[in-house]
């Protein structure tokens, strides 16, 4: 007997535009982007998924269909679904970017299966104002996250980003290390951490010393992390380089399977100097030009 034919899944858009962040400072604004948001959703016929921290699930819904959206049918249907999620402060629920990035594969899945042409997904992301060290594994996972999924899944997602509840420069790291940006504008960190668009591996904008060595952290944590085998970072917009942020990221370099060093675009004067100075840490480098 012959095999049935295997369904045959919708290409893959470019990763540029499908992971977004959403920075709004008003009630009017916010609902503008979810509408936007479901509409596109119903029009491509996605499955679309709200996670909600600030916002309660039947506001979402109310705000929907104020707008003319049948939000209740797409609701009952299971297209739409609206929960609140624990936010890693509260419990004992964790931060884990390797376990979500695990389940958007899952839910990718999981909507072709139920006949959907991919998934589309907001999460409200605020809850990271509240703890330091979720915030750096959010960082991380935002770094990751083009590369492991946006790339390979036909998924979209936009973070939501409310500036009501968030300090600027929290906000304005995180926004950062998305390639695209919508809603309220925002200023640039004084160190931006971003994925390279085209490649593995990450664009470093600013200045990397003492008072970002958190960033610099979440950068080499991700680092540590993505499974390409030859991640670069590109430091061509790098003003600023201190020696224990250049330590860290060569140390990141060291962890990595396979032991192949990190290539470094466009190194800054300060780069050298520094590898000059402490010649072991050239091992795990490879300065490039592009």
């Amino acid at each position: 007997m012959a095999e049935a034919p295997k369904a045959v899944e919708p290409p893959v858009r470019a990763a540029v535009g499908r992971h977004s962040s959403i920075v709004y400072s008003d009630d009017r604004r916010w609902a503008e982007h979810l509408c936007a948001f479901v509409r596109d959703g119903l029009d491509r016929h996605e499955a679309m998924r709200y996670f909600a921290y600030a916002t309660e699930p039947a506001q979402v819904l109310r705000t929907l269909s104020d707008a003319g959206i049948d939000a209740q049918e797409a609701a009952r249907s299971g297209q739409l679904t609206v929960t609140n999620v624990a936010a890693p402060h509260r419990g004992d629920a964790v931060f884990d970017p390797d376990g979500l990035i695990g389940q958007w594969h899952e839910g990718v899945d999981a909507a072709f299966a139920d006949g959907y042409r991919g998934l589309r997904v907001i999460g409200e992301m605020s809850w990271a104002e509240r703890d330091t060290d979720d915030a750096d594994r959010m960082l991380e996972y935002e770094l990751r996250v083009h590369h492991e999924v946006f790339e390979r899944l036909p998924l979209t997602g936009w973070c939501f980003y409310d500036r009501r509840l968030m300090s600027e420069e929290r906000l304005n790291v995180l926004a950062g290390a998305h390639l695209t940006h919508r809603g309220d504008s925002v200023a640039e960190p004084t160190l931006q951490v971003a994925p390279l668009d085209g490649a593995p591996g990450f664009l470093l904008n600013g200045s990397a010393g003492w008072d970002t060595r958190r960033t610099v952290a979440a950068a080499a944590a991700a680092l540590v992390r993505t499974p390409h085998p030859r991640p670069e970072l590109d430091f061509s917009a790098l003003q600023h380089l201190d020696a224990d942020s250049l330590v860290t990221l060569a140390q990141a370099a060291a962890r990595r399977p396979g032991g192949a060093p990190l290539r470094i675009r466009q190194a800054p004067p300060t780069l050298r100097r520094l590898l000059d100075l402490f010649p072991e840490l050239g091992s795990t480098m490879e300065v490039v030009v592009r």
